[in-house]
């Protein structure tokens, strides 16, 4: 019998939300020093008020469930997506003082789009944000990418406690002994990256005369958004407001190494560089990229789409493409025109938005790794009736290591494409009742669910009140792959009838 959740269940769970959240009001203090250096007073108390509402909050949690407990895996799945949610509401907060949102809704999609890594936006009038509000914007997205719960990790818990956080936020691999190293060396790798093309994108910008101090910040912004694959810009054209194929090329490396698995970076790291030319992962990264790509031009073929020339054509299409395969949600063409392209290159797109990047990254969507199972399975299956019947077949991979291919990890990588799937075509369903084309529905519905970011002209301050809801959750659910949301469910129906 499944042990039914009790008074502990809520104790140990109030108590690290209670932590999680003294964390949050800690992480709003960087915004808090760039409003002072800025001079921007206002949204520094628009801050302060948030952080308040953090701490007491989080000490409310926990004086009323002091003593820590050891973590169960359904306590560990309720943890990761209740601290989610909650993240959305109370980050929302600052967004919805400062002015540029319609309603608090909006904000708290801005909010989730942010720390899920999705980057669609409710923002109104983007271009004359404050710094400060802007950065929050951005810092949301680069501690969703590497995962909230990863922070928490860090500090607030134990070795098997970590274990089953760690798996709640949509990551199995261990790259090292432990979560918690782990975790230590994913923050580790984020920073160095950080501070390395941070730098890269503030030299092309200042070699196109934008101002050293501006430069500085839009190099760390589109940093924070573009190795967590979330699309978020300091201005609203995005990359079109650059105008430079320098940058935009620097935001591809930023975006695909994102999009690769943290395992991955971990052997490239230690030497082992072999692991790019050799992972499956990678391997069938590049082989979807490509086909995907492949689609968008037999859908361009005898249209008369007007481009300026072909490099502009190439610039345009293989960026998008690059953008939404990896979830990063950059786009360097305007969401009308965008919209305006033939339907077989849209699908194209939409194909490499819901296959998403690996296992283990910052991306989202199914994950090319599980698109590799499938096909590993077919192949052992005719193989199996190839040979005779007494003859026992086995299927390998390189996946940092050699791995057997086994009836578990296809069964549970059928079970999420299932879900990912449904999720894709309910959005697209749920816009279709509102008057928008099946496809264009489908679009924006796959952009939200994979955590991509690219729109049609869907997502926006006027779009319908449902869709705002359904997109929050698909890109909740998305992001955390299910379980965890599932688990939380069932803990609140438990919780209530209690």
């Amino acid at each position: 019998m499944i042990p039914d959740f009790s008074r502990d269940d809520i104790s140990v769970v109030s108590h690290y939300l209670g932590k999680i959240f003294i964390a949050f009001a800690i992480a709003q203090l960087f915004p808090v020093f760039v409003g002072l250096i800025c001079r921007e007073f206002n949204p520094v108390i628009d801050f302060f008020i948030s952080i308040i509402a953090c701490l007491a909050f989080g000490s409310i949690l926990l004086y009323f469930s002091p003593s820590p407990q050891e973590i169960n895996w359904r306590q560990g799945m309720t943890i990761v997506a209740s601290s989610w949610f909650l993240a959305m509401c109370f980050s929302a907060l600052p967004l919805y003082l400062s002015g540029h949102y319609e309603c608090f809704l909006d904000a708290c999609f801005e909010s989730m789009s942010a720390y899920a890594t999705t980057g669609l936006v409710l923002v109104k009038d983007l271009d004359h944000m404050s710094h400060a509000h802007n950065i929050w914007r951005h810092l949301m997205c680069f501690i969703g990418g590497q995962g909230i719960i990863l922070v928490a990790l860090v500090f607030f818990f134990r070795g098997g406690d970590a274990l089953r956080i760690y798996v709640g936020e949509a990551r199995d691999d261990k790259i090292l002994p432990n979560s918690i190293t782990t975790a230590r060396f994913i923050w580790m790798v984020s920073f160095t990256y950080l501070v390395i093309c941070s730098s890269m994108l503030a030299i092309v910008l200042l070699f196109h005369g934008v101002p050293f101090m501006r430069s500085v910040f839009h190099g760390l912004c589109i940093f924070m958004a573009g190795w967590d694959t979330a699309g978020f810009a300091p201005q609203s054209l995005n990359m079109l407001y650059y105008h430079s194929p320098a940058f935009e090329l620097v935001t591809i490396i930023i975006i695909l190494l994102g999009a690769t698995s943290f395992g991955v970076h971990y052997a490239v790291w230690t030497g082992k560089f072999r692991e790019l030319r050799e992972d499956f992962e990678v391997k069938i990264l590049m082989f979807t990229v490509f086909f995907t790509y492949l689609i968008v031009l037999v859908g361009f073929s005898g249209y008369t789409y007007q481009f300026v020339d072909s490099f502009s054509f190439f610039r345009t299409t293989f960026y998008q493409i690059i953008s939404a395969h990896t979830g990063a949600g950059y786009t360097n063409t305007y969401s009308s025109q965008l919209a305006q392209w033939p339907e077989l290159a849209l699908f194209g797109v939409i194909l490499a938005m819901g296959l998403g990047g690996c296992m283990n990254s910052t991306a989202g969507g199914i994950k090319v790794f599980r698109i590799g199972l499938f096909y590993k399975s077919v192949k052992r299956e005719i193989r199996r009736l190839a040979y005779p019947e007494s003859s026992y077949i086995k299927e390998f991979f390189h996946h940092q290591r050699e791995i057997s291919l086994d009836d578990t990890m296809v069964k549970t990588a059928m079970i999420l494409t299932i879900c990912y799937i449904l999720l894709y075509l309910s959005g697209a369903i749920i816009a279709s009742f509102f008057g928008y084309s099946f496809i264009h529905g489908l679009f924006e519905s796959v952009s939200a669910a994979a955590n991509v970011g690219l729109s049609v002209g869907i997502t926006g301050p006027s779009m319908p009140v449902v869709l705002k809801f359904w997109y929050i959750l698909e890109m909740w659910a998305g992001r955390l792959e299910f379980f965890a949301i599932f688990i939380l469910v069932r803990f609140l129906v438990k919780s209530v009838k209690r």
